[in-house]
């Protein structure tokens, strides 16, 4: 599959815990028509296949209006195509969605909805910087089903300083009281040079825990399977038919152009990003040149790392082939230990490795250059 990924850098303010390229109109000097108008430079730029799957992300897409992302996808299918079924998403605030905005995006051609809810606590969100109040992400997931949404996601974060399992258990009450088909669930990280970090450097805020990440990471994974979500990738669950095809392109090793300022492409063995500053960004493309901000070419090992690292994330694992020789002891002792299990001619995470997924895939990766 191929899938386009585009990015909208804007948001109406800074959540303390993001780190993404994007832009409060305090810091941005960018009107969304002027980079609507850089978006369609760079696509009447781009080269790739029909889309199979196109995923607005951001930033704050919904900021654009319904109006705005219709346009987008105009340009997708006016400069790549879309493929039959193309998979169409796009992420939205819980705050500047509607009724009419959803019906207004079903008729445009969107098939899927991604909405930020993060948490039902008061207080998490308040630590978090986020401004939508606790019941508007579950009422919006119940607005985009009315308008005719077979698919829409929730995203959660769990560990929040002050966090309590309470608030877990809540969070997921009000999940599986919307009627999404697809939730994401992703430890907090405390990224360096956010106002979170600050505040734990200082001491305002405690430290996340590993231990609590565990303890609720279980929670949530008990939860949505006991109510008939599977997980599929290590964070995300799903109903069946619910998987998002566009991020596993990505789990998969798979190609995709993505545009905007910062956005990432993948294409065979060559990888390349945007530059990230909107106003550069807008100043190449306006000079006629993609932005292109830096570039790699892949090796044969790099692309081997990926597959590995991405694909046992995923529920079905990863052939035992794909790993040379040096990482099959490795893979011996953690099927011992009950980490990772064969299926046919796979090998894959069981539930207690699912815990321990990253620290797993680096033991193989170093025993295979040992």
């Amino acid at each position: 599959m191929f899938g386009v990924y585009l990015h909208v850098p804007f948001c109406s303010t800074r959540c303390g815990y993001c780190d993404f390229n994007t832009y409060t109109p305090g810091e941005l000097d960018m009107a969304p028509v002027a980079y609507l108008d850089s978006l369609a430079r760079e696509l009447s730029l781009a080269e790739g296949p029909p889309a199979d799957t196109v995923f607005i992300g951001g930033g704050t897409p919904s900021l654009l209006g319904a109006e705005g992302l219709r346009r987008i996808l105009t340009l997708v299918e006016e400069n790549f195509g879309l493929a039959p079924g193309a998979e169409i998403t796009t992420e939205s605030n819980p705050e500047s969605t509607s009724p009419a905005f959803f019906s207004e995006l079903l008729d445009a051609g969107f098939t899927r909805i991604s909405l930020g809810m993060q948490s039902a606590s008061p207080a998490v969100l308040r630590v978090l910087d986020r401004t939508h109040t606790p019941g508007r992400a579950v009422e919006a997931a119940r607005e985009a089903k009315a308008a005719g949404f077979e698919h829409v996601n929730l995203d959660m974060i769990y560990g929040t300083p002050t966090e309590t399992d309470q608030d877990v258990r809540d969070t997921l009450d009000a999940v599986l009281s919307a009627g999404v088909d697809h939730v994401s669930a992703y430890s907090l990280i405390v990224e360096e040079g956010t106002a979170m970090a600050r505040k734990v450097r200082r001491g305002d805020l405690p430290a996340p825990d590993e231990d609590v990440y565990a303890r609720r990471y279980e929670m949530i994974a008990a939860r949505l399977e006991d109510a008939g979500f599977h997980w599929y990738e290590v964070s995300n669950w799903a109903l069946p038919g619910g998987e998002c095809r566009h991020n596993e392109i990505y789990w998969r090793d798979g190609d995709w152009w993505g545009a905007g300022p910062g956005a990432h492409s993948h294409i065979g063995d060559r990888r390349f990003h945007n530059v990230k500053h909107p106003a550069r960004y807008a100043r190449m493309l306006a000079e006629g040149q993609l932005p292109i901000g830096g570039e790699e070419i892949l090796s044969a090992a790099d692309r081997h790392t990926e597959r590995v690292m991405l694909g046992l994330r995923l529920r079905e694992g990863i052939p035992l082939a794909w790993i040379a020789e040096g990482g099959h002891a490795v893979v011996d002792k953690h099927v011992a230990g009950g980490l990772l299990r064969r299926v046919g001619e796979n090998v894959a995470l069981t539930d207690a490795g699912r815990l321990l997924a990253d620290g797993i895939i680096t033991d193989i990766l170093v025993a295979e250059e040992g």
